[in-house]
């Protein structure tokens, strides 16, 4: 493998408030020479990358203007600080002979928000918080379900989906589970089935799934007609996942019971910047944001004191090895 002389890297979306410290830390730890950057990367900002052979990056939307922008600067190496990587087009990458990686964080924390978001859908939190707010305590209209009562369904069960499983195991629910590759670990705790199957047993449908051209939509129209009257939909996966128009018509017709969304589709160029005076163009999470039984929050699930350290540590890491020509282990593409 081809090795490099110069240790540089460009880092975009370098978060001052948390991430800047631990950039500097690992950066000096590993004899590499940091280009920090606070700005997602666009066109204007690329220069920033001259002389940089990797190219460390958050969510931002990778095109192939982008990338030929970068790869006319010399980088051959990009690295998402996140677990997917569908925000990178990987066809222009491999063209212009990047390669692709990612920093997958532990699983505990986002396992974590999916059953809090579960427990706050089912509990109807939203609207209690709202009400105690205003100093309203009557009780109509809250009253929740138990876990115990319920059949949660949980699609994918990779890292995070198995932990989620264990977490739910101890709350007495009924679990059943759908992922193309079954584990005999998940098995102790869940029984898997099909996507119909579940769709008519589960009462919670929890997405744990990486977005591909497969399950674009997996929730959508014809799906949630399929499914358990006042069901609960909860997402910390990938906006795609789930058809927006289909998941407010079904809330307005009272067939979804609640939903818990931290992530939404057209989210890029929202989060995460403080946009509360700007007019933005997504109506769907407009209206999403409106419904008393839909809590949305901005794709932050991952985001603990553990997670932030890992991200940064693994992705110079990993620029570390391919500076030096060795082998990757968070090599994607």
């Amino acid at each position: 493998m081809e090795r490099f002389a110069d240790m540089k890297v460009t880092v975009y979306s370098c978060r001052e408030f948390d991430e800047e410290r631990i950039f500097r830390k690992y950066g000096e730890e590993l004899g590499l020479e940091l280009v920090l950057c606070p700005d997602a990367p666009e066109p204007g900002n690329l220069g920033l990358a001259e002389g940089s052979a990797c190219v460390d990056i958050l969510t931002s939307k990778m095109t192939r203007e982008l990338l030929g922008g970068l790869r006319d600067r010399g980088v051959r190496y990009l690295v998402t600080r996140t677990i997917g990587y569908d925000h990178i087009d990987l066809e222009a990458a491999k063209e212009f002979g990047i390669t692709v990686a990612n920093a997958p964080y532990g699983p505990h924390g986002v396992a974590d928000y999916a059953v809090m978001l579960i427990l706050m859908s089912i509990r109807n939190a939203k609207r209690i918080i709202e009400r105690t707010n205003i100093q309203d305590y009557s009780l109509k209209g809250i009253q929740g379900r138990e876990l115990k009562d319920l059949t949660v369904g949980v699609i994918g069960t990779g890292r995070i989906g198995e932990t989620v499983i264990r977490s739910l195991s101890g709350f007495g629910c009924r679990l059943v589970a759908y992922d193309l590759y079954e584990k005999e670990e998940v098995k102790k705790y869940a029984e898997y089935v099909t996507l119909a199957q579940m769709w008519k047993r589960a009462d919670v449908v929890t997405l744990h799934a990486p977005l591909t051209e497969e399950n674009y939509h997996m929730i959508g129209e014809e799906s949630i007609a399929r499914m358990k009257d006042g069901v609960v939909i909860v997402n910390t996966a990938r906006g795609g996942l789930i058809d927006s128009q289909a998941l407010i018509a079904g809330i307005e017709a009272g067939k979804i019971g609640a939903a818990g969304l931290d992530v939404v589709e057209n989210e890029f160029g929202l989060y995460y910047y403080d946009r509360k005076s700007d007019v933005l163009d997504n109506r769907e999470l407009a209206v999403l944001r409106g419904f008393p039984n839909v809590t949305v929050t901005h794709h932050m699930a991952f985001y603990t004191d553990d997670c932030v350290e890992t991200v940064v540590r693994d992705s110079l890491t990993g620029c570390k090895l391919f500076l030096e020509g060795k082998e990757n282990p968070w090599r994607v593409a």
